[in-house]
């Protein structure tokens, strides 16, 4: 019989932490991300709220941050946890109220997203696609930048 190996011991967060508290409307639902940190800026737990204590999708969305929390006190990285989220649509969804992620296919996909260009580099977020509003307009003007300059007609009629 074999075993699995065992996870790495939970680690705390510690009695006082930093955190960020989000508020952000979807589809017409507020909703309220907490997230703390550790002394050393990485995250350590996540918190959502959203409608009243009891309801069927506050359950929902206080387990999901739970489980985020929980893999989160046992190492595993952040991208692995919020990979997961991107993209997954179900409602509420469509337009927000956050500037940098004006539109999501779910809660889930602003949380992963919100937890990304908060506590992680661009670096990383860029390579599994998170990137803001204006990130992705700045890559989108070099995409064209760069474009241009390989079509020998365009970049010698922009000499003229």
């Amino acid at each position: 019989m074999t075993h699995l190996s065992s996870p790495r011991p939970q680690q705390h967060m510690p009695r006082r932490r930093p955190g960020l508290t989000t508020a952000v409307t979807i589809g017409g639902e507020r909703f309220h991300l907490t997230a703390n940190g550790h002394p050393d800026g990485t995250l350590g737990e996540v918190f959502i709220q959203w409608g009243k204590q009891g309801q069927t999708q506050a359950g929902l969305v206080a387990i999901y941050a739970v489980t985020l929390s929980v893999g989160l006190q046992h190492g595993v990285p952040l991208p692995d946890l919020i990979r997961q989220g991107l993209d997954l649509c179900f409602v509420p969804n469509g337009h927000t109220d956050d500037p940098q992620i004006p539109r999501v296919r779910s809660v889930v996909d602003w949380v992963a997203r919100r937890l990304g260009i908060d506590w992680l580099p661009y670096e990383v977020r860029a390579a599994e696609g998170i990137l803001t509003i204006q990130e992705r307009e700045t890559a989108a003007t070099d995409w064209s930048a760069a474009e241009t300059a390989t079509i020998p007609a365009l970049s010698s009629a922009s000499s003229w």
